[in-house]
């Protein structure tokens, strides 16, 4: 089956689309990746993402602003799945379906709710194709929390027969799958560890006065010192210590919380250096990753041998760097490495649950989401 997946993440930098040809049973593999593109989301699309998901809005304008986004990102997402199938020299009557993450712009699995939006409806209409979204709400539903979904992507396609491996995603929230050798669906182990990009990102925009949006290539880090006093006190922070299944978002790693940590800084800190913040950041995620590793993964006498990297994050060197240093003795990787491009990975994994959508086969694990059972996730609009 040729399935087209959409993702717009946490950073919301843009939407990135894979096209796949998967197997038409309930077998993932062999599976091949035809095409993959990333289209960048404007600075005024990015801006407007952010002040909607972290509240900034005058209450008057909410919900003109979420129909407004709702259809313009509609629109960014059927392009992109036009752009994919051209680049893979296919016609959309070829595709057999479009699988659509959509932007999560509120996520509360307290209120067992969460609000991915981007028109499915635009995209079946645009591509005449028919599209499966609104994923999360199912699992939440049967008293999940929505996330994550990808460790179902993860496990049927990294799993090893000797190797115990993690599989970690760095966007703008980090996300580990913990994968035993020859791990049965029910031994897997995925959530949510934290912050990864959202607090350097937004960090960044606030010391170069909306400049900069990133720290690219991990220059800043790099060329800052940890400090470590400052480190362990965000490190108290409760989410760290809760169990899994858990998942969190910008609701609590957004524009607000830099703020804060920036404010808080500044008084403590006075004249230190702004990079020392960003490199401190950057080991909050590798830090709190490790810790995660160490305290919520291996079982059953397993160990982790290799960790598998992906999202902007596998693109920075100071978070690569560090790590290594929070994981001795574990082989750090890209995914780039076992087949699945660092940039393609989270659209493979829609694309995925989108196939598994239209063979109502399940396309989640339920112990990773903490949900009652499996089921068929994703809301279907027919196309022509």
């Amino acid at each position: 089956m040729l399935m087209i997946g959409l993702m717009s993440g946490t950073s919301a930098d843009g939407v990135d689309a894979a096209l796949v040809e998967w197997p038409s049973g309930p077998s993932a593999l062999p599976f091949r990746l035809l095409a993959e593109i990333e289209v960048p989301h404007s600075e005024r699309m990015r801006a407007r993402i952010h002040r909607l998901a972290d509240g900034a809005l005058p209450s008057g304008e909410v919900l003109s602003e979420l129909v407004g986004l709702d259809v313009a990102l509609g629109e960014a997402f059927a392009e992109a799945a036009r752009s994919v199938a051209a680049e893979a020299s296919l016609s959309l009557s070829r595709i057999d379906g479009i699988a659509s993450h959509g932007q999560t712009v509120a996520h509360h699995p307290e209120l067992m709710g969460t609000l991915q939006i981007g028109s499915a409806a635009i995209i079946a209409e645009r591509t005449g194709r028919p599209v499966i979204a609104d994923f999360r709400a199912r699992d939440l539903a049967m008293g999940g929390e929505g996330a994550p979904l990808a460790p179902f992507f993860h496990h049927a396609v990294f799993t090893d027969s000797v190797e115990g491996r993690g599989v970690l995603n760095l966007g703008g929230i980090s996300n580990l799958t913990w994968l035993p050798p020859r791990a049965d669906p029910d031994a897997v182990v995925a959530f949510d560890v934290g912050p990864a990009n959202s607090l350097v990102d937004g960090v960044v925009a606030l010391l170069t006065g909306g400049r900069e949006k990133m720290d690219r290539d991990g220059g800043l880090a790099l060329s800052g010192a940890v400090d470590s006093s400052f480190l362990e006190g965000l490190l108290t922070d409760e989410y760290f210590d809760r169990s899994p299944p858990k998942s969190t978002g910008r609701e609590r790693y957004g524009s607000e919380a830099c703020r804060v940590i920036l404010n808080r800084w500044n008084a403590e800190k006075g004249d230190q250096s702004g990079n020392d913040l960003i490199a401190t950041l950057v080991a909050l995620t590798t830090e709190a990753v490790g810790r995660a590793c160490r305290d919520w993964t291996p079982d059953a006498g397993a160990q982790m041998d290799r960790l598998l990297v992906g999202g902007g994050g596998a693109l920075n060197p100071a978070m690569m760097m560090g790590l290594r240093r929070a994981l001795p003795g574990v082989a750090i990787e890209e995914f780039d490495l076992h087949g699945v491009p660092i940039g393609a990975a989270e659209a493979m994994a829609f694309s995925l649950l989108g196939r598994n959508a239209l063979l109502g086969v399940p396309n989640h694990l339920p112990k990773c989401t903490g949900a009652r059972r499996a089921a068929v996730l994703g809301t279907l609009v027919w196309g022509e």
